[in-house]
């Protein structure tokens, strides 16, 4: 995979991911901006934002004239919202990457965010925070948002809080965009069979008048725990659902791969230990996926699955106990080599598709500090040795950072604490 990365003189960055041959484009343009850059008061503002900007502008004045304009040339359209980015993006016939481009950065540009569309989408987005309460598996990570960060950006939720999204106004979406729309965080990726030269005539071009603003950072994520923690959420449901986490390194960090490749060992494919151990021997749980969830400043890894509530304990003890053999045991040569393969597999597989490539930038761009190519990952994929997965397991699997998330029908957490610790 090759990219070309220009930075206009007003400070819009480019990236343009020439594919020769492939019969699909995507236009993604990104903010530096989620939910770790808002206020307490703010909290779902982005989200919302993002809601509101496929709404209409002057030239296109309904959301119903943006849909009509991108399914006459056959276009997906959609967006996201996560920590550190909100991204918008549109895939279509590679023969239209130009309407792509000039409808996307038009919403992107010139949203007229009008009250009536606000009103109706409150009601929206108020649904969908109801649909996570009621999705037990959905919601253990909001708890173990909270039980890590606390009452921060970090620890709050995307979605945001009822009560601010009942009360946001017309004039503080206005606010909030002008605030964080801005040249210095604006991201254009086209991915796809197209030529980088014409990709930045034209952006320079539409994106010649974006207001240059100033480059507003997020706030600094601190940790600072010192023993096991704990959070339930007692909830009537036929399954429990845990996530365990442990504070681990930003996406930043050179050692953030190993942690990748760590995590893998743990929970990658059904073949993983923690698959072979939870599922396979003790007959335990449907599912159990690992995760290596990280940031520009912060990150964490996961262990999620769901239980039979009178089981927690012995599960608990169970995820302690694999996640101990890793410290104490070198991997197997051809374990590791399994585990390699199987990242490198995925990594080339998630890029199969325009889109995917365009968000794959997008994150690498905003949050890595660096997009990556296959090549590039691969390499470091490879040079991993098991003395270094062991070291890492050394430095994340410790009292100090244990974190567990439960939400299911318990209502005393006591034998769950006894066995939370190395």
């Amino acid at each position: 995979m090759k990219y070309k990365r220009t930075k206009l003189s007003n400070g819009v960055r480019i990236i343009t991911v020439p594919n020769k041959g492939n019969p699909s484009v995507t236009v993604m343009v990104a903010t530096e901006t989620g939910s770790n850059h808002e206020s307490k008061e703010e909290n779902g503002l982005s989200h919302f934002l993002e809601h509101m900007l496929f709404k209409g502008t002057p030239t296109r004045p309904s959301s119903m004239a943006v849909s009509l304009e991108l399914d006459s040339i056959g276009a997906e359209s959609n967006a996201f919202t996560s920590n550190e980015i909100t991204a918008y993006h549109a895939k279509s016939d590679k023969r239209h990457w130009k309407k792509l481009l000039e409808v996307v950065s038009d919403m992107y540009l010139n949203a007229s965010l009008p009250a009536a569309e606000l009103e109706k989408e409150r009601g929206v987005i108020l649904q969908e925070i109801s649909m996570y309460e009621d999705l037990p598996e959905r919601k253990v990570w909001d708890v173990l948002g909270t039980l890590l960060y606390g009452d921060t950006p970090a620890g709050r939720t995307t979605l945001g809080l009822s009560e601010n999204i009942k009360n946001f106004s017309q004039a503080k979406f206005r606010e909030y965009k002008d605030k964080h729309y801005v040249a210095g965080k604006t991201i254009v990726i086209v991915s796809g069979d197209v030529k980088p030269s014409e990709v930045e005539v034209m952006v320079k071009k539409i994106f010649k008048d974006i207001p240059k603003g100033k480059v507003i950072k997020q706030e600094k994520v601190e940790d600072n725990q010192k023993e096991p923690a704990l959070k339930l959420e007692t909830k009537t449901s036929d399954q429990t659902h845990m996530v365990m986490a442990f504070r681990a390194h930003s996406a930043r960090d050179k050692r953030n791969i190993t942690v990748s490749l760590l995590m893998n060992i743990l929970g990658g494919g059904m073949s993983s230990r923690l698959f072979q151990k939870l599922r396979n021997e003790l007959g335990a749980c449907y599912y159990v996926r690992t995760y290596n969830d990280s940031y520009t400043d912060h990150g964490f890894v996961a262990i999620a699955t769901g239980i039979d509530k009178n089981r927690a304990p012995e599960i608990v003890e169970a995820l302690i106990e694999e996640a101990k053999k890793l410290k104490t045991e070198l991997v197997t040569k051809e374990e590791l080599q399994k585990n390699k393969d199987y990242m490198i597999s995925h990594a080339v597989m998630a890029l199969e598709t325009s889109d995917n490539v365009a968000g794959f930038v997008a994150e690498g761009e905003v949050v890595r500090g660096k997009v990556m190519t296959i090549e590039e990952i691969e390499k470091k994929i490879l040079s991993i040795t098991s003395k270094e997965v062991q070291k890492i397991a050394n430095e994340i699997f410790k009292d100090e950072n244990i974190n567990l998330a439960i939400v299911g029908n318990i209502s005393d957490a006591e034998p769950i604490k006894k066995v939370l610790h190395f």
